[in-house]
C-alpha cells in the first residue's frame, strides 16, 4: 500500500488552503453584487469613462430603497446618476424633486438631490432620494440642461450619463403616470399631519352637532407677486371677486362647507374675504403664514381653491377632490405665456375661473429687471 510522504501532505494541505480561499472570495463576491451596496464613497463607474459620484446620509434621509445596507463603506457601479439645481421656495422645489425623479426613471438613470433641497423638503415629507455629497457635486463633470416647465419628447431620450437639470418644472405632464410614487415621496411627517388633523378635527362638526363638514383649502398667494404679476408679466393675482365666486361654487355644490384660508398676506385676507355666512376660518388665527404648517393644513382639506403660484397647486395635486383655479390671469401677449402652458399646469379636471384683468389698463409696462421669482 502507498503511503505519502511528508512533503506530498504538505502540498496537499496548500492546495486545499488554496481552493478554500478562492471558495470564499468567489463566495463574496457574488453577494455584493447579488444584493448591492449603498454608495458611501468615490467609485468609478465601470462601464462609462466619466466622473465619479457618491452620496452622503444626512439625518433624516432614508436609506437608498431595495438597499440591504444601510450606511455600508464600499462601492458599487452605476449606470449613470443626475441631479437637479435647487431653485427657489418651497413649491418649486416640490416641482424639481418631482420632476428628477420622473425624468430619470424614464431615462434610467438614478436621480440624487442636493443638500439645500433635502434642507427644504424632509423637514416636512418622507422624501427618499439620496443626498448628493457637496464635494462631489464640485468635482463631477456635469452635463447641464435647463428645463421648461412642460414634459417634451426629447426629455424621454436624454443620453446624458451624469446631467444637472436645472429649471422650474411643475407640470403634471412631468410626473402624473408616477402619481402614487409622487405622494408617496411627498408624504407628511406624523407630527405635522396629526396638528393639521386636530385643527380641522375642533371645526369638523356644526354647533349642534349634526353634520360632519367638508373641508376646502383655501390658497391665497400674495406677497412679490403682487408687484411681478402687473409689473413683468401683465397679470393678476386672485382678488375678491374671483374667491368670491371659488367659495359660491363649492356652496353650489357642497353642504356645509368650511373654507380653510392661508395665504403670505392674511391681513388682505381678514379685510377682503366675505365672512358673513359664518364658513370661513383663517389658519393660524389669522397670523402669518407657516409654510410647512399651511401646507400640511391644506393637503389634509378634502377639496382646493388656489390663486397662481405651485405652492397652492401642490397643496391641490396632494389633496386631490374638487379644485378651482385661477384662470387666463395675464392677458393675451404676455411674455408669461412664452415659459407657462396652463394646458400642463392645471389638471384637466380642475376647474378654472377667468380672473378680471381689467386693473391691467391703469399699469405702464416698464422693463423689470431679473430672472423669474420663485413661484411658491
Amino acid at each position: 500500500m502507498w503511503t505519502p510522504s511528508r512533503r506530498q501532505l504538505c502540498l496537499a494541505f496548500l492546495i486545499a488552503c488554496a481552493l478554500s480561499a478562492i471558495s470564499f472570495f468567489l463566495n463574496f463576491h457574488e453577494s455584493v453584487f447579488q444584493y448591492g451596496l449603498k454608495l458611501s464613497a468615490l467609485c468609478s463607474d465601470r462601464h462609462l469613462l466619466t466622473s465619479p459620484v457618491a452620496i452622503v446620509c444626512l439625518p433624516g434621509t432614508p436609506p437608498v430603497p431595495n438597499s440591504s445596507f444601510s450606511h455600508a463603506p464600499h462601492a458599487q457601479p452605476l449606470s449613470g446618476s443626475w441631479t437637479i439645481q435647487p431653485d427657489g421656495r418651497f413649491g418649486n422645489q416640490m416641482g424639481q424633486y418631482a420632476t428628477l425623479l420622473a425624468l430619470a426613471q424614464l431615462n434610467s438613470r438614478r436621480a440624487f438631490i442636493l443638500p439645500s433641497m433635502h434642507a427644504t423638503l424632509a423637514p416636512v415629507f418622507r422624501i427618499t432620494l439620496p443626498v448628493l455629497a457637496p464635494e462631489v457635486d464640485r468635482v463631477t463633470h456635469w452635463q447641464e440642461l435647463q428645463l421648461h416647465d412642460w414634459m417634451s419628447e426629447e426629455y424621454s431620450r436624454l443620453k446624458d450619463p451624469f446631467l444637472k437639470l436645472s429649471g422650474f418644472p411643475c407640470s403634471w405632464t412631468f410626473f402624473h403616470h408616477l402619481r402614487e410614487r409622487i405622494r408617496s415621496e411627498f408624504t407628511l411627517h406624523d407630527h405635522l399631519r396629526d396638528e393639521a388633523q386636530r385643527v380641522l378635527s375642533q371645526l369638523r362638526l356644526r354647533p349642534t352637532g349634526a353634520r360632519p363638514r367638508t373641508f376646502v383649502g383655501v390658497h391665497v398667494r400674495r406677497g412679490d407677486y403682487l408687484q411681478v404679476m402687473p409689473q413683468r408679466w401683465r397679470g393678476v393675482v386672485g382678488d375678491r371677486a374671483y374667491l368670491q365666486q371659488a367659495m359660491d361654487w363649492f356652496r353650489a355644490r357642497h353642504k356645509d362647507p368650511i373654507f380653510v384660508v392661508t395665504s403670505n398676506g392674511m391681513r388682505w385676507c381678514w379685510e377682503n374675504i366675505d365672512t358673513s355666512r359664518g364658513d370661513v376660518v383663517f389658519a393660524g388665527n389669522g397670523k402669518e403664514s407657516v409654510p410647512g404648517k399651511d401646507f400640511a393644513l391644506l393637503t389634509q382639506c378634502n377639496h382646493t381653491i388656489m390663486t397662481i403660484g405651485t405652492f397652492g397647486f401642490w397643496a391641490a395635486y396632494l389633496a386631490g377632490g374638487d379644485t378651482v383655479y385661477l384662470a387666463n390671469f395675464t392677458l393675451p401677449d404676455s411674455e408669461f405665456l412664452k415659459i407657462f402652458k396652463p394646458e400642463a399646469a392645471y389638471l384637466p379636471e380642475w376647474v378654472g375661473i377667468n380672473a378680471d384683468l381689467s386693473s391691467l389698463k391703469t399699469w405702464a409696462r416698464p422693463w423689470f429687471p431679473g430672472k423669474i421669482f420663485g413661484l411658491i
